[in-house]
């Protein structure tokens, strides 16, 4: 099943590729509504790690899902969830059930967690975007951290890439005391990569891959609409926009006219917007109402919400439904990284994966002389 590059050198080969059992160290974050059973598949048979968005799944999709990923690879794979999700108990005991090599979170999953799942062998990867989250997620003793700079697509931190990933890695990297070990945690860079001179980069700052959201949504594989992915295709690196207006944390998505909007309206009209979002959001995912509240009520404690940023929790995934699966971007947004604005293609997967070990290779090996 396997069509993608195997790697000549021998920095190419780092710690996560090891401990993952991937053959290139570049990971494919797990995008709402975006990374579903075609894009995951196809990235780990290209040899990297593809992550499963659960968050916008019903269980049963979710099941489903992984038994696709699974019939057609035999590499690697993951799953992403969210921490405070009503049915988190019941995804762990499916990955554990299947065999899932990786659980990743783009907020803090408790301790508890971190411990099943390092007891059933599967490796915890956590999204930070700043340094006293990496310290506390190593605490925990996740087996990865993604250190996401701002320049990332949908929610994200403030500080740039070129400054957390070196920052992260002293803190927690290779050469630590930190993780279960004593050896360091595994980081991975994000935010802003898309080739093999960023991977290069990546390593010579540390980390030990890269993850990669952006460059994934607009491939040959990814299910997003033709007409979105055009949009994506003509926005300039000056296209982007940091806003707290879609759910109350910041997000960088592509400057649109609903953007603009949201920044402008009122703030009760925006919540009671949000708030007929959750309930569709509830009806997509099977979610029962009191599984809802009590989700939501567990966001606020682990996330410090406001309830005015609760009530709105639920609009980044409907909006991004919108556009991302409905090709409705009038009305929807386009989460984005900054990186889209030098993005002009939609090869396959396998040939993003192959032009990054070539390119990779070539900068070493220019490096080296």
């Amino acid at each position: 099943m396997s069509e993608g590059p195997n790697t000549t050198h021998a920095a190419l080969t780092t710690r996560f590729s090891k401990l993952v059992g991937v053959r290139l160290p570049v990971v494919q974050t797990g995008m709402g509504w975006v990374s579903g059973a075609t894009l995951t598949a196809a990235t780990a048979n290209a040899g990297g790690l593809g992550i499963l968005a659960s968050a916008t799944m019903t269980f049963d999709e979710l099941d489903d899902a992984i038994t696709r990923v699974a019939a057609a690879t035999d590499a690697p794979f993951g799953v992403n969830l969210l921490p405070a999700q009503a049915d988190l108990d019941r995804g762990l005991g499916l990955m554990e059930e299947r065999g899932v090599a990786v659980a990743s979170f783009a907020g803090p999953p408790s301790a508890k967690v971190v411990t099943r799942l390092n007891d059933a062998g599967i490796h915890t990867m956590v999204t930070v975007g700043a340094r006293r989250h990496a310290e506390k997620m190593a605490g925990l003793g996740v087996a990865c951290i993604i250190a996401q700079g701002g320049e990332g697509g949908g929610h994200t931190g403030a500080v740039p890439t070129s400054l957390l990933v070196p920052d992260v890695a002293d803190a927690v990297g290779a050469g630590t005391t930190a993780g279960p070990t004593g050896d360091g945690v595994i980081v991975l860079g994000a935010g802003g990569y898309r080739d093999g001179r960023g991977l290069v980069a990546a390593l010579a700052q540390g980390a030990d891959g890269i993850a990669m959201g952006t460059r994934f949504l607009l491939t040959a594989e990814s299910g997003v609409p033709d007409e979105i992915k055009a949009i994506y295709l003509k926005t300039p690196v000056t296209g982007t926009v940091r806003t707290t207006a879609i759910d109350g944390a910041p997000q960088r998505v592509i400057a649109t006219d609903v953007i603009a909007a949201l920044e402008s309206g009122i703030a009760p009209v925006r919540v009671a917007n949000a708030l007929r979002n959750a309930l569709k959001f509830r009806a997509l995912t099977g979610t029962s109402m009191k599984d809802l509240i009590t989700t939501g009520l567990a966001m606020r404690k682990n996330q410090d919400l406001t309830w005015a940023q609760l009530a709105m929790a639920a609009n980044a995934p409907m909006l991004t439904k919108a556009a991302m699966v409905d090709g409705q971007a009038e009305v929807g947004i386009l989460p984005t990284g900054q990186v889209v604005g030098v993005i002009d293609s939609l090869p396959r997967v396998a040939e993003v994966l192959g032009d990054i070990v070539t390119e990779a290779e070539a900068t070493l090996e220019r490096l080296a002389g």
